[in-house]
């Protein structure tokens, strides 16, 4: 991407910024990077309650700078190119009742811009703090907000997607099934009519759903994730990055990314040398992670504690990353 003063670290792959990732991609990153995007992939400041150290905003406010990132993200997108937003819940102040704005901020989103819904994922995470605590577990009128939203959208109704490259393990039913090649096909009561051989060909994997269950809800049920999610997912809390912050008193970012959502898109929508951009780097998952799939990669953070922090993702001697530091 070559060097300007705002780098902090590089690497072959890529480089972390430090600052407004708004006014730098309108400033000279903008004609380098205009229509060479082909992943938009972030989870940006949540419309929260409370401020957080991280920044949010509230309201017709978050509503208005939500909005006005799109025809810039469009701008940027290859025209084949994607955008995946992870957003949580709002809920309205004081009240034990959900707010609209993040509903009402993806529809502004779409239509103040020439970007359309692809498809919207949920990611459900059962090991979550119970939250809103005021209703959850003092009122105790509401039950656990347990889960984000993921929407994928483009500037094409047919972005590049493989999901191929994102199948999950098949069944035991259905390995037993591939082992005898046979079952019992047919008209089924859906009206559906199953072919004697429809089943019988491996694909090495099933096709993904856009459900994905972080960390199982049952220990003693099989949670067929993708391929791609599994290596990275039930980890978060004992990973390297992790225990290099706790090993040097750090306090990681309150909002990471999961590396398993991360990945996932990584591997569903774009191929090799492909360049992905996380405009909201926080500790700079998306960076890591494009790092280890061999994409280009740039992404931002505003504050530089974060920002320092993310250096610890690039250590681990097995990824053996060359970083360098500015």
């Amino acid at each position: 991407m070559g060097k300007i003063k705002e780098t902090l670290y590089s690497t072959s792959n890529g480089e972390f910024l430090v600052g407004n990732s708004e006014k730098l991609l309108k400033g000279k990153l903008y004609e380098k990077l205009k229509g060479k995007v082909d992943l938009i992939i972030t989870s940006p400041p949540f419309p929260l309650n409370q401020k957080k150290k991280y920044g949010n905003l509230k309201g017709d406010e978050y509503y208005n700078w939500f909005i006005n990132l799109a025809p810039l993200y469009s701008d940027l997108l290859s025209e084949e190119g994607s955008i995946v937003i992870e957003i949580g819940n709002a809920w309205e102040p004081e009240r034990p009742v959900q707010s609209l704005l993040h509903l009402k901020s993806l529809l502004g989103f779409v239509e103040n811009s020439d970007l359309r819904l692809i498809q919207e994922f949920i990611c459900y995470n059962p090991s979550r703090l119970p939250s809103p605590a005021q209703w959850v577990t003092v009122n105790r009128i509401r039950t656990v907000d347990s889960y984000t939203h993921v929407w994928w959208m483009a500037k094409s109704d047919f972005p590049k997607a493989d999901n191929s490259k994102v199948l999950r393990p098949y069944s035991k039913s259905m390995r037993s099934l591939l082992k005898r090649q046979s079952f019992n096909a047919g008209k089924r009561p859906s009206a559906h009519t199953i072919s004697e051989k429809g089943f019988l060909t491996d694909h090495g994997g099933s096709i993904a759903h856009n459900f994905f269950e972080m960390d199982p809800i049952d220990g003693d049920r099989e949670v067929r994730l993708p391929h791609s999610v599994l290596s990275l997912s039930n980890t978060n809390s004992n990973d390297f990055f992790m225990k290099k912050c706790r090993e040097m008193n750090y306090t990681p970012h309150p909002a990471r990314m999961h590396k398993g959502l991360v990945n996932f898109f990584i591997n569903f929508l774009t191929d090799e040398n492909d360049l992905v951009l996380d405009p909201f780097g926080g500790s700079n998952t998306t960076g890591y992670c494009a790092e280890i799939n061999n994409r280009k990669w740039v992404a931002f953070e505003l504050d530089g504690s974060y920002a320092e922090q993310s250096i610890l993702r690039f250590q681990n001697p097995v990824d053996n990353v060359k970083l360098k530091v500015y």
